[in-house]
């Protein structure tokens, strides 16, 4: 027998027990867990292996008993929301720490439902965050009046599901990054160097270019490769095949004369560190703090599935590489701000572009 979430608005009315419910997880779980179950203790894990198992785990116990997770980085630890204790002792036995919250995925993903319908505009995301155990909307300096009473109005009417914060600048696809490739007159940005068949290829950003564009690597070189598949808006990947059988190295470019071997791709998880790459503002670090996000870039661009972070990034940024240590984990697409003043900025997770074109990090 499932034994269901206690809403922490009832346990409120019951007393101290919310401080415990709030502020320390291990306590909680503790006292919810019968006095003849087993003690599991959290694994220690990388920030790739941590997004694996919440991957697995999401997969698993499903959108009705979890709501997301995040890497601890201190613990070096998997946390994941859960709403029943079933599902927590499954988390536990994993080697994940559980935590009850008040929502579960399915009802967050209902909350974005209701955005998407009612609160589609440009200039706005949305991302559940899994440490508020909320969605939360973001807009842009672009909506204002009667877009930004409307926004916020649905906002309200999600009550805690979700809340709206600002963002300085605009939200757009940034048009570079990594290492700088160019195509009729635009650049753009060289993500990972990849194997699809056997053959060379690389990843960029969808919206960098069309297929059947030719590509060529900075200083006014003859173009290198073709692109092949380009999917943006939706998806904001592309792949584009390089003209002749050559080695490419599987490394991202550190701008102080050094490179990062990649070795292979790691799904994001909130709360691992990151580090980006791009050919307008070199390299910046930050952290992940959203999954799945939605964004609207405006005039129809609409991209969703996106991961979201700190890491600042420019004009020019676009199409370059997120990583974690060895591991491939996203492509840059856009955001506002810059890396003077901080801003927001998406990345498309590296994974989905591998698993549609059927290649592997080289």
């Amino acid at each position: 027998m499932k034994h269901r979430r206690i809403s922490t608005r009832r346990a409120a009315a019951a007393g101290g027990a919310v401080v415990a419910l709030l502020g320390a997880a291990i306590t909680f779980q503790t006292a919810n867990a019968s006095e003849d179950a087993p003690r599991f203790e959290a694994r220690t894990l990388t920030a790739g292996a941590a997004g694996k198992l919440a991957s697995s785990l999401g997969e698993r116990l499903g959108d009705a008993d979890t709501a997301g997770a995040w890497y601890d980085s201190a613990s070096r630890t998997l946390v994941v929301n859960v709403v029943d204790e079933d599902a927590a002792q499954a988390v536990r036995r994993a080697g994940g720490q559980a935590r009850m919250v008040e929502y579960s995925l399915a009802e967050l993903k209902g909350a974005r439902g209701t955005l998407k319908e009612r609160a589609t505009m440009p200039g706005t995301s949305w991302a559940v965050d899994p440490r508020t155990n909320k969605v939360v909307v973001t807009a842009d300096s672009t909506v204002k009046g009667a877009a930004w009473k409307k926004l916020t109005g649905v906002v309200a009417e999600l009550g805690s599901k979700a809340e709206v914060k600002r963002a300085e600048g605009v939200f757009t696809p940034f048009g570079a990054g990594g290492d700088a490739i160019l195509t009729g007159g635009s650049r753009c940005s060289l993500g990972f160097n990849v194997l699809r068949n056997g053959q060379p290829h690389f990843l960029t950003a969808g919206h960098c270019g069309a297929a059947g564009s030719r590509w060529s690597e900075s200083g006014g070189r003859a173009p290198v490769g073709t692109m092949v598949d380009s999917r943006f808006p939706g998806d904001d990947f592309a792949l584009v095949r390089y003209d002749r059988d050559v080695a490419r190295p599987s490394a991202v470019n550190l701008y102080n004369g050094t490179g990062q071997r990649i070795t292979g791709a790691a799904e994001a998880a909130v709360g691992m560190q990151v580090v980006r790459s791009g050919s307008t503002t070199q390299v910046h670090d930050g952290v992940v703090t959203g999954l799945d996000a939605t964004v609207n870039y405006g005039n129809g661009q609409i991209v969703e599935g996106l991961i979201q972070t700190t890491v600042c990034a420019e004009p020019g940024d676009s199409g370059g590489s997120l990583f974690s240590g060895d591991q491939a984990v996203g492509l840059t697409s856009g955001g506002s701000g810059d890396c003077t003043s901080g801003g927001v900025t998406f990345f498309q997770p590296v994974t989905e572009a591998l698993a549609a074109y059927g290649a592997a990090i080289g």
